[in-house]
């Protein structure tokens, strides 16, 4: 006796099709599971067993074999339980083959004979390729996103028993809620820092890189924090992707399952490799970088991060998306992010601060290495928080509001939009070649920065993106000026000087 049950796995952030089948044959009582089974998949047998016994049905006698069919790709996780479940009870005859024709079935089993939500259910219902799917209750608000499948839910074993055999009808669907907005705190709680707070809207609306450096206590974190509620909603093609990496790693989802609003990341420097590029034994899944997909990866003390967990971080954020190699292939996580990083000048934190610096010379160079001429190369803002003035402190009034400030970034958004990309930094060469002009006073900035030395290639052009979005925030068109070349410049050199403790 044979049956064959749809289901899928997750492998990365994609689903793949399985194909679960579950035969029986006379003999001694054993349960085995081929087709390349994790860890997870080879207990299958005692949830199921558990499963069934507490739905009142009894455990088949004989030999049950389960093969999880291609047999040449890896399984992992307790997704395709339900499906192992299904294929028994239409061996012993409780449901009719007929009437889950066409079906597929995801979840995971309790021993009490629950469904439970599996990671990745988006994926795996896209992946399933069937006209209808049975999932847990809980996973229901990211599968219903899912749009060439009927969708349908049990709380239980017995329940979809009944279901399926026509004597109870499915449980209503309930209808997510509309995507409510993260708490964010907002920008009108900082007081002064009025260059940095530019530098933030001019990073948001035209996706750069910055790096904060400054001394401890100077709102670095505080201003990095806020700095995502600056970002519009994300597009429904981006939603969907970043929903997918939240849900193939684990990460919980907002009630309404979709992730709606970008994401803020912000990972201890004591990571691992594999927490930030994704990673793990069995079950690869989405590293931090990839969670911040759509939104903001904020690195605080960044001079404390490894050199080598930084310097993975170069390819990433040039490319916009991850690959994760392994002997079994390779993988390929979505990475469009906004890096933002915050650092100390030196370790003691004071350098240039009244009260001078402790560290040696050889401690601040060391300290300074840590952050690689290729990484920094690739921060488009390199910005010096000072500490606020205990005047600023104290009389200084409330800052703008984030949702002033982020009507600015989606008008420059949309002109970006204009040119077929979401934000500036997006732009290939050629694009900035036919969307940016120079004026002659500019292009005798730019010619002086390289005679100083300090601009590369790929800095001439993030100058150049930097300048535009900076006119796109203002409204303004046509070529770009020398005031506007140098404020680029400024916002990328100054704290290049503090780092090389030229100053």
């Amino acid at each position: 006796m044979l049956s064959a049950i749809p289901s899928a796995t997750l492998r990365g952030v994609l689903g793949y099709p399985v194909t679960v089948e579950v035969h029986i044959s006379p003999g001694i009582s054993a349960f085995s599971v081929v087709g390349l089974p994790g860890a997870a998949c080879r207990e299958s047998q005692d949830r199921v067993r558990a499963a069934l016994q507490s739905s009142e049905v009894p455990w088949p006698l004989g030999r049950i074999t389960v093969n999880l069919a291609p047999s040449g790709e890896r399984k992992e996780g307790a997704g395709l339980d339900l499906a192992i479940a299904i294929g028994l009870l239409v061996l012993e005859g409780k449901i009719s083959p007929e009437s889950i024709e066409g079906w597929g079935f995801i979840a995971e089993l309790g021993l009490d004979g629950s469904l439970r939500r599996v990671p990745g259910t988006l994926n795996l219902v896209e992946a399933a390729k069937c006209s209808k799917v049975v999932v847990a209750p809980s996973a229901y608000p990211e599968a219903s996103l899912v749009k060439h499948c009927d969708v349908k839910i049990a709380s239980n074993l017995s329940e979809l028993i009944a279901c399926l055999n026509g004597t109870a009808d499915f449980p209503d669907l309930p209808e997510p809620p509309p995507p409510t907005p993260p708490d964010i705190p907002d920008m009108s709680d900082i007081k002064g820092q009025k260059s940095i707070r530019q530098a933030l809207e001019i990073a948001a609306a035209g996706g750069h890189h910055m790096l904060m450096v400054g001394a401890p206590g100077a709102g670095k974190t505080m201003l990095a924090q806020r700095m995502v509620g600056l970002l519009p909603p994300l597009d429904y093609e981006t939603a969907l992707e970043a929903t997918r990496v939240h849900s193939a790693a684990g990460l919980p989802l907002p009630d309404s399952g979709i992730v709606h609003y970008p994401p803020l990341r912000s990972p201890h420097h004591t990571m691992s490799l594999a927490s930030l590029v994704g990673g793990g034994t069995g079950l690869v899944r989405p590293g931090e970088i990839s969670a911040a997909h759509g939104g903001v990866l904020f690195l605080d003390e960044l001079g404390e991060f490894q050199t080598s967990l930084l310097d993975t971080l170069r390819q990433p954020i040039e490319e916009g998306v991850i690959r994760v190699s392994r002997a079994s292939g390779t993988l390929v996580f979505p990475a469009r992010i906004i890096l933002v990083a915050a650092m100390n000048p030196c370790p003691c934190g004071e350098l240039g601060s009244p009260g001078g610096c402790r560290c040696s010379t050889n401690v601040r160079d060391r300290y300074a290495r840590r952050v690689s001429g290729p990484l920094l190369d690739r921060f488009d803002l390199r910005v010096l928080v000072s500490r606020p003035s205990m005047q600023e402190l104290m009389d200084a009034p409330a800052g703008e509001p984030t949702e002033l400030a982020q009507e600015r970034v989606v008008r420059a958004r949309e002109t970006a939009t204009t040119r077929g990309v979401t934000y500036n930094a997006e732009l290939s060469d050629s694009q900035l070649d036919e969307e940016v002009s120079l004026t002659d006073e500019a292009k005798k900035k730019i010619e002086e920065a390289f005679k100083k030395q300090r601009l590369s290639a790929r800095g001439y052009r993030r100058v150049r993106c930097v300048a535009l979005t900076i006119n796109d925030l203002a409204g303004e068109s046509g070529s770009l000026d020398a005031k506007t070349i140098t404020q680029a410049l400024a916002l990328r050199a100054e704290p290049y000087e503090s780092l090389s403790y030229a100053a």
